[in-house]
């Protein structure tokens, strides 16, 4: 698959609504009404009181701002994005060593579905957001096709990506993790302007995971939770190189291959998950 395409919906996840916006946002699960609905029966059992998490796919319009426009959600492709959802982000965690109490008590407060992309006045998509770790919002759920991989990945790393900023939000990032790249980095409005190459001669995934320290550690976990070729792409020098780009893009994969082995070792130091281990249960349902 074209990584340009990967890092194109990335690089989306926090530019309207940062990442940080407000880290006072309190739990809205005990706001969910008791109903006879079938869905909501199904959410209630199955998501609130496993593991805390409340799924909106009504009234979407309270959770975004004015000017945006969005379709809701088709209620009969709610329960199979909850499947998927079950299928691609809970049972990973829960299939590995530590990883049920980790995902139990980090996992968001509230995800909410939306049927289309978000759009902008002026015509551009937002295609996920997220708000300081208690709300994931995932959109184009009209759209669900576990057989289209672009619809895949795009899902797959908003809520990986969102889900890895709890970690350092409540564990910090890992040590000296500012000065692997320390040259490389652009700016929260500047990151756009570099191309995928130029990220990662940089030694990053995307152009996005420039942006920030903070964005450059979750967009890099994302990316080794559910990019295929991973290794091939970002770790794995090429042999035999000669030419000056060719030399560049290995520098890139030297820093990489820091950052990799910094977050392996900070998920296994602060959360008790081997995320390799994680990997191997999505790439299996993956192919």
């Amino acid at each position: 698959m074209n990584t340009k395409h990967l890092s194109i919906f990335f690089i989306i996840l926090c530019v309207v609504t940062s990442c940080y916006k407000d880290e006072s946002l309190e739990s809205p699960v005990k706001e969910q009404p008791l109903s006879t609905d079938p869905i909501d029966i199904f959410i209630q059992s199955n998501f609130i009181e496993k593991y805390g998490v409340a799924v909106r796919y009504k009234f979407i319009d309270r959770y975004l701002e004015p000017d945006k426009r969005v379709a809701p959600a088709k209620r009969e492709l709610v329960e199979p994005m909850l499947d998927f959802l079950t299928n691609f982000w809970i049972e990973p965690y829960m299939g590995v060593p530590n990883g049920r109490r980790f995902f139990e008590t980090h996992v968001p407060a509230e995800v909410i579905f939306i049927g289309s992309p978000i759009f902008n006045d002026d015509g551009t998509q937002i295609l996920g957001l997220a708000d300081a770790g208690a709300r994931i919002t995932l959109t184009e759920v009209n759209d669900i096709d576990p057989e289209n991989l672009d619809w895949v990945f795009r899902q797959l790393g908003t809520i990986y990506h969102e889900f890895a900023h709890i970690v350092h939000q409540r564990y910090n990032l890992p040590p000296n993790w500012q000065q692997i790249s320390p040259q490389g980095y652009t700016s929260p409005g500047s990151w756009y302007n570099i191309t995928e190459d130029d990220a990662l001669q940089r030694g990053f995934v995307s152009p996005y995971a420039s942006s920030s320290y903070n964005e450059d550690f979750a967009e890099t976990v994302a990316f080794i939770l559910f990019f295929p070729t991973f290794y091939e792409t970002y770790i794995n020098d090429v042999p035999n190189c000669t030419t000056p780009e060719c030399l560049a893009r290995n520098e890139g994969r030297a820093r990489l291959r820091t950052k990799y082995n910094a977050i392996l070792s900070h998920y296994q130091q602060v959360t008790g998950v081997d995320l390799l281990a994680v990997r191997a249960i999505i790439q299996e349902k993956l192919n």
